[in-house]
């Protein structure tokens, strides 16, 4: 009965931090949009949010992770898709087909949601921000060539399974480059998600059999 309890109140406590977690996040990014990231300070978002500024900083560690989407901002969320792929499949066809069912759900982590145009423009308008995406993007293909190398068998360094990794990345990178630039536009996010659809399957033609069927996982 005292483990029952416990359990429900590590629940409990679990969904009230990321429901504060999410409050920070969303009352930074609209003062951000409004302001631009660069004027707001991390004081002006906990007062804002009725929290100190220790509150903030216990969520957040930095001001910009107030504003990187979770699903976009993890290092190993390409590396996951991988790790993840079923009997039979590869890497890349993992990743392909990960992207394809966040279009379409119209996931927020791709930015299919009405107003986001204003944010990317909020975004491409800051230098640390622009700075943190691109560190973001890096650490990305350095864990998914980690991910690879291991499927495989091969080094860390070795120079093929890096290759691959930087093609698989690409494709995500083309397709949110292509999302920020036609929500910037404000188009209608079910437009987006077409769109982007067939990017996939262009850039998917584009890719070798010897990149598609990389890493492919041995039927059980």
């Amino acid at each position: 009965m005292a483990c029952k309890l416990a359990a429900v109140t590590e629940s409990l406590r679990e969904r009230k931090k990321a429901a504060t977690r999410r409050h920070l996040a969303e009352v930074a990014t609209r003062l951000f949009v409004e302001r631009g990231f660069e004027a707001v300070t991390i004081a002006e978002v906990a007062e804002a949010a009725d929290v100190s500024v220790k509150t903030v900083y216990n969520y957040f560690g930095a001001k910009e992770d107030l504003v990187l989407p979770e699903g976009q901002a993890s290092a190993d969320r390409l590396a996951a898709f991988v790790r993840d792929r079923t009997p039979g499949e590869s890497a890349a066809r993992a990743v392909l087909r990960n992207l394809r069912a966040e279009l379409s759900r119209r996931d927020r982590t791709v930015g299919l949601t009405l107003g986001y145009g204003r944010f990317m423009r909020m975004v491409r308008e800051s230098p640390t921000l622009l700075a943190r995406f691109d560190r973001v993007g890096t650490d990305m293909r350095e864990a998914l060539a980690a991910e690879l190398a291991a499927a495989t068998g091969a080094s860390p360094d070795d120079l093929v399974t890096r290759l691959v990794a930087a093609q698989i990345a690409w494709v995500q990178e083309r397709m949110f480059a292509e999302i920020a630039d036609r929500t910037a536009r404000d188009e209608p996010p079910g437009d987006i998600a077409a769109a982007m659809h067939d990017l996939l399957d262009v850039m998917e033609s584009l890719l070798g059999d010897r990149v598609l069927d990389y890493a492919t996982r041995e039927p059980e």
